[in-house]
């Protein structure tokens, strides 16, 4: 078992160098510069936000600027384009789950120390 763990992790690692060298550096440019400037995206997207606590609505933002960043080096590629869209419908999603989840958490801390069925837990399952 261990022989075979350590020959898939081999070709895994081998397949990556072969994409980051290769196919991926062509599609998204040089990669210091790429990851570069996703950095700075972030770092100017952080700048404002106000809690060390990051939501699930910052996390699609910041990845859909990591397809802004990819954007502006390399090859023209659809699928950044595309995912970014799909990040920014995510982070839609987010902020209205998020909007929600509070209203209920405040709804039911000035109603009762406890949730009551039909609660927070039906809002998790239909979110």
């Amino acid at each position: 078992m261990k022989n075979k763990m350590a020959t898939t992790a081999a070709t895994i690692l081998m397949k990556a160098a072969d994409l980051v060298g290769g196919d991926r550096a062509n599609t998204h440019g040089d990669f210091w510069e790429t990851h570069d400037n996703i950095a700075r995206l972030w770092s100017a997207y952080l700048h404002n936000v106000k809690s060390a606590d990051l939501t699930a609505h910052h996390v699609c933002n910041m990845l859909e600027l990591m397809k802004v960043g990819r954007r502006k080096n390399g090859e023209r590629n659809q699928d950044d384009y595309v995912d970014g869209a799909g990040y920014a419908g995510g982070a839609w999603q987010c902020v209205v789950h998020e909007d929600l989840w509070r209203q209920a958490e405040i709804s039911n801390s000035e109603d009762t120390p406890t949730v009551e069925a039909g609660g927070l837990s039906q809002l998790r399952e239909e979110l």
